[in-house]
């Protein structure tokens, strides 16, 4: 094999700081933005934040059309609503996604197919859908968070539950990234505990994935045109996601505990915006491929803090319940970097018990921020293991990324080992 000499890094332009969002409507007329669409979900404008946000933006002399619409864990189903109504207002300009991931990742699959021809399924990843790269750019999105925990206002990711195949899948390319992400520390205050407690699950697992991922210069190398965002871990993600550890250390218990608590706060919003810089260039590995059938098969689970009009297991939840066993099976590619990750996130960390010490540091956290414990406490048994796997299998895009090839059978060992934690 002929190793890889490249890596690469990319990353959206970045304004970070309370008060950030009110500047919008400055920061869309530096892109030359005459009328624009502002999406958002009917949780997030209940507090008033994209209302101020689209006035703010009117003020500037920008036109505004708001889609209020945007469903928590995104469909396909969902998404071909948005991007029909993104189709049938537009032209935008430019667009502006306020919210968490699922506001983020609506306003990106807007922005694609309406800036290219086709349909959801000729851009999501294979071997789900037909992983065709756009044809044309697409025009400026600002990204504002509203939750901690996702990253998608950094990363290259629009991600779906495709129904009729009870799978989540994503659709992944550079001109999806965000132009530019507007992290306002202030907006996360309203985030439910529970919220607060899986999307900062989300943080930790993009941090820890990206640093176990494989090694950049492990995979073979590749031609221009086959490059890929999830290029490896590698020495610029390391610094990102090596930071948002340490963040989340000190900040996550008491930003669940006391959601008041500004500097906590702001300390989770940077933590979400390093780890998405780091794993939206190394990648993420087996607890994210893991969680899309987790969330894609989900029966009657319905957690506090989320609407309660359907079942859900949230993202960052999914990811969070496979973590502590998926890591016990990679320690040892690079004991050295799981020890470390455990010392960063725990200093007291007994690195003497060797795969047991991140899965222990995990399971301690889980715990203490109220995360189900297990599998079965979301409605999974031994019996859908193989279902699960199957699932799993479907994601080669961020098993590739592991820094251990993981068979069905390994695969299955996680799964029923996951069921109970603690």
């Amino acid at each position: 094999m002929v190793a890889e000499t490249v890596f690469t890094y990319g990353a959206p332009a970045l304004k970070f700081g309370s008060g950030s969002s009110t500047e919008i409507g400055h920061d869309l007329e530096q892109y030359d933005a005459h009328r624009v669409l502002l999406v958002t979900d009917p949780g997030v404008a209940a507090t008033g934040h994209p209302a101020r946000i689209a006035e703010q933006i009117a003020a500037a002399g920008i036109e505004v059309v708001v889609f209020e619409d945007a469903h928590v864990e995104p469909t396909d189903e969902s998404l071909a609503g948005a991007v029909e109504f993104g189709r049938s207002e537009g032209p935008f300009d430019a667009y502006v996604a306020v919210g968490g991931g699922s506001a983020i990742d609506t306003a990106k699959a807007v922005n694609l197919l309406g800036s290219n021809d086709g349909e959801l399924m000729d851009y999501i990843n294979a071997p789900v859908g037909r992983a065709l790269s756009p044809a044309h750019p697409l025009k400026p999105l600002i990204a504002v968070p509203t939750t901690t925990g996702t990253g998608s206002e950094s990363t290259t990711i629009c991600v779906l539950d495709v129904l009729s195949l009870k799978v989540k899948t994503g659709i992944s390319h550079p001109r999806l990234r965000p132009t530019m992400a507007v992290i306002d520390p202030a907006l996360t205050l309203t985030q439910p505990p529970m919220v607060t407690a899986a999307a900062g699950m989300d943080i930790l697992c993009h941090a820890l994935e990206s640093w176990t991922a494989r090694w950049y210069a492990d995979f073979p190398a590749k031609q221009a045109a086959e490059r890929v965002p999830y290029c490896g871990a590698n020495p610029i993600a390391d610094v990102w996601s090596e930071k948002a550890l340490s963040l989340l250390a000190g900040a996550f218990r008491t930003a669940v505990h006391h959601g008041d608590d500004v500097v906590a706060r702001e300390q989770m919003a940077l933590a979400a915006t390093f780890a998405g810089m780091g794993f939206g260039n190394a990648g993420v590995h087996i607890p994210h491929a893991n969680a899309y059938p987790i969330a894609g098969r989900v029966r009657d689970f319905r957690p506090e803090g989320y609407p309660q009009d359907e079942a859900m297991v949230p993202h960052g939840m999914a990811v969070a319940l496979t973590a502590p066993e998926a890591f016990r099976f990679t320690f040892e590619a690079s004991p050295e970097r799981h020890l470390a990750a455990a010392r960063l996130l725990d200093p007291a960390a007994d690195t003497s018990a060797g795969p047991d010490t991140l899965p222990t540091v995990l399971n301690t956290l889980m715990r203490d921020i109220g995360l189900p414990n297990g599998l079965a406490e979301v409605g999974y048994g031994n019996a859908d293991v193989e279902d699960l796997v199957d699932g799993t299998l479907k994601q080669q895009r961020l098993l590739a990324t592991a820094p251990r090839e993981a068979t069905a059978d390994d695969l299955a060992a996680i799964f029923t080992s996951s069921m109970e934690h603690w």
